[in-house]
């Protein structure tokens, strides 16, 4: 494997590297979440228009997309320095480039899957960073680690679909500018386990979809991927072309999306302890306890030390698997997927722990990112797959290979 980027990659990372100076950083202030704000705190501030106007211009638009013209054609190898870069910023730079999911999962089904007439229809619009969705997967009732427990219905009714049920950690849902919700439904429950649910789209005005509230995140909005909502189905009605790809399919699809998101996120998290270890070195140059520097300390040097080692090993080890997704695919190397979306959590958490232990009782506040980061960090255990189903996969492999 060649660990040298090629001169569209660097050059990339050098102009996202210089808008997060030039913008990003100076625009974080304006994101900070605001517990007074009521009904508005799961909006966006102003300057995020702005934001994506200079993105645009300066062609750091749609950086994740490799099957649309309209993306930037990059492998999962490139992309990754460039995730990397905007995970410095998570509540901000990614959906600054349109690269924050839960769009980008989405406008990557509707590429894959979607007809003419749905993607003129939503593609377009996210693509052009118009709109926001909405992946209403989750359910409150069971656990949704295994897709068998799902239980929100799609019954065919003629010439439409009606949904029920109850969905929770629906991301995207609390923007007001989500217009479009997919969500995966049982169709077909007598099918084959793996054969029993599909995807359907549906605009969020529907009648009978209730928005119920918002989840916070240990406190915090997570406004940049619009809010996690819980969402109630109450005899929806959507006419059958509204369905995403084959009746039946919808546990190939999301595994179709949440390969790719998977990854990415392990990506950005790199950013965030990159960010961590930074600010990290900083406060140890700056400060001093018991009559010398906190970077003379020694334990102070073995959480640096061990920082940067787990840092570098991360990110050769995500490296690997972005390389492996471009050269045999998603499917053959979700072992590997399911490694890092195990590893990337666990050694970026402890990274921003230790950045908080360095900086005091100051690291729990909002003067610092610190906090957010972490927050983001340990959620991570759970987004797209809890750690234990992770570990599962990977021990199952394993196991197979002694058998």
């Amino acid at each position: 494997m060649d660990f040298e980027f090629d001169a569209k990659t660097i050059d990339l990372k050098e102009r996202a590297s210089a808008f997060m100076d030039e913008f990003v950083f100076p625009a974080e202030h304006f994101f900070h979440d605001n517990p007074e704000a009521g009904d508005r705190q799961w909006e966006r501030p102003a300057v995020m228009a702005e934001l994506k106007e200079h993105a645009k211009a300066r062609g750091l638009w749609n950086l994740f997309l490799p099957h649309d013209p309209r993306g930037a054609g990059l492998s999962n190898l490139q992309y990754a320095p460039l995730a990397e870069v905007t995970g410095w910023s998570p509540e901000v730079a990614p959906e600054a480039f349109n690269c924050n999911p839960p769009d980008t999962g989405n406008m990557e089904l509707l590429t894959l899957f979607g007809t003419d007439a749905q993607k003129h229809r939503w593609l377009d619009p996210l693509l052009n960073g118009e709109i926001r969705s909405a992946y209403c997967m989750t359910e409150p009732d069971v656990s949704s680690s295994d897709p068998a427990n799902l239980t929100c219905s799609i019954t065919d009714e003629g010439d439409c679909w009606r949904i029920n049920g109850r969905k929770w950690w629906s991301t995207g849902a609390m923007s007001s500018d989500c217009v479009l919700l997919i969500a995966m439904g049982v169709s077909d429950p007598d099918a084959d386990p793996r054969s029993r649910h599909s995807l359907v789209l549906i605009p969020r005005e529907t009648p009978g979809v209730r928005i119920v509230r918002g989840l916070k995140m240990f406190g915090f909005t997570h406004g940049a991927h619009g809010g996690h909502a819980e969402v109630h189905f109450e005899d929806v009605l959507v006419p059958k072309d509204h369905m995403l790809g084959e009746r039946g399919r919808g546990q190939a699809l999301a595994q179709a999306r949440l390969g790719p998101g998977r990854i990415h996120h392990c990506m950005r998290m790199i950013g965030m302890a990159e960010r961590a270890i930074e600010l990290m070195c900083r406060r140890a140059n700056e400060r001093e306890a018991f009559g010398k520097s906190l970077a003379d300390q020694g334990i102070i040097q073995h959480w640096i030390a061990q920082s940067r080692v787990k840092i570098d090993q991360l990110r050769l080890f995500v490296l690997r698997t972005a390389w492996l997704i471009d050269t045999v695919g998603a499917r053959e190397a979700r072992t590997e997927i399911s490694a890092i979306k195990v590893a990337a959590p666990d050694a970026v958490g402890w990274v921003i722990d230790k950045a908080i232990q360095v900086h005091g009782a100051g690291g729990m506040t909002q003067d610092y990112p610190l906090a957010m980061l972490w927050a983001q960090a340990r959620t991570m255990r759970f987004i797209d797959g809890a750690d234990e189903v992770h570990r599962m996969v990977v021990a199952s492999r394993e196991l197979r290979l002694h058998r």
